[in-house]
């Protein structure tokens, strides 16, 4: 395995505008968790309290908040530090793109648009009329079906089908097994009970930077397109139901489910396993706890849990009480009982 490349403490500073406190020319080739991190590697810490850890760590370096510098240890101070940690990450990981062709197992339709600069699994199989941009990875077993238009530096995993006349963004990276413009779930029943299936025509649209996990599926429109914006983030196992718009900078966690026609705004945020009813809107930055059950509009910047989903506080002040209900039902009891009696003999005395 050849020897990753190592980088100055201080390129790293300058790459996450923080600043260093030890040795700016102390060379770093990888980063590592506290426990795993050995020399020539940089660690991090979150918290002040880690700070004992970090000191103990055998890393050659450590990202830290402001004010949490170690004595006696090189720190880069970063004031988001998760994010310079996650920057640096990728930095140290990057390695310059290497065209590999195309595989011989690869089966390519007509009238394609495939650059040099590209590299194509063993049995990926690509439609006619397909335009992929340049450096574009398609790992083994990969589908790509006809009139599909994939952007520049894009990743797609083993096994990721993308299906007709969908469009896909620039550095956009599925993860295995992931299905984009699957027919959409669409159907009529009669009076007998037969469903009939309403034809999905429309599209999906994935633009710039979005990434999409493992085995998530987003429905081409029944009619126009399925919407992801830019930036969104995806988890694996999530369902995305036709025609909906999932806004700029979003993020879905694991199972996540959305109903048909819904519309989220920019940098929403939903927990695992939300769902969220279909012809629905969310507005911009919308948080809802995990399991959270969607069913009306949400204004922008509402914060909700439970399900139906309400407003997170209530929803907390709910949940606390739940594991009381046997006790508080049966004290509601006893004293239903005291008033009945109460009742009872004041009818008795009224009477006398």
């Amino acid at each position: 395995m050849n020897k990753p490349p190592s980088f100055p403490l201080q390129q790293l500073a300058e790459l996450v505008g923080g600043s260093i406190y030890g040795d700016p020319a102390l060379m770093i080739h990888s980063l590592n968790g506290l426990e795993l991190a050995r020399p020539g590697e940089i660690t991090y810490i979150l918290d002040p309290k880690q700070r004992p850890q970090a000191q103990a760590s055998a890393a050659s370096a450590c990202i830290v908040p402001p004010g949490c510098e170690i004595k006696g240890k090189n720190c880069l101070v970063a004031a988001e530090t998760a994010v310079a940690v996650a920057r640096i990450h990728s930095f140290l990981l990057a390695r310059p793109f290497q065209a590999t062709g195309i595989h011989a197992s690869a089966v390519i339709g007509n009238n394609c648009h495939i650059p040099e600069q590209v590299s194509i699994g063993p049995q990926v199989c690509i439609g006619h009329g397909v335009r992929i941009g340049e450096r574009v990875q398609l790992k083994a077993g990969v589908v790509v079906e006809d009139n599909v238009h994939i952007g520049n530096d894009c990743l797609f995993h083993a096994h990721v089908t993308v299906a007709e006349g969908c469009t896909i963004g620039n550095r956009v990276i599925l993860h295995a097994g992931a299905v984009i413009g699957s027919d959409g779930f669409g159907f009529a029943t009669d009076s007998q009970g037969r469903h009939y299936k309403k034809p999905q025509v429309g599209n999906v649209r994935i633009d710039d930077d979005v990434e999409i996990g493992a085995n998530t599926c987003v429905d081409r429109a029944a009619f126009g397109v399925t919407w992801i914006k830019q930036g969104a983030k995806i988890d694996n196992q999530v369902m995305i139901g036709h025609n909906v718009v999932v806004g700029e900078g979003s993020i879905l966690v694991a199972q996540v489910g959305i109903a048909g026609s819904t519309t989220l705004g920019h940098h929403v945020v939903l927990g695992a396993k939300a769902g969220v009813a279909g012809h629905l809107h969310l507005g911009d930055g919308v948080m809802a706890a995990a399991k959270s059950g969607i069913h009306d509009n949400q204004p922008n910047g509402a914060v909700v849990g439970g399900t139906p989903a309400i407003a997170a506080r209530a929803w907390a002040k709910s949940a606390s009480v739940f594991s009381r209900l046997p006790e508080m039902l049966k004290e509601l009891r006893r004293l239903r009982k005291e008033v009945d009696e109460l009742k009872s003999a004041r009818q008795n005395q009224s009477t006398r």
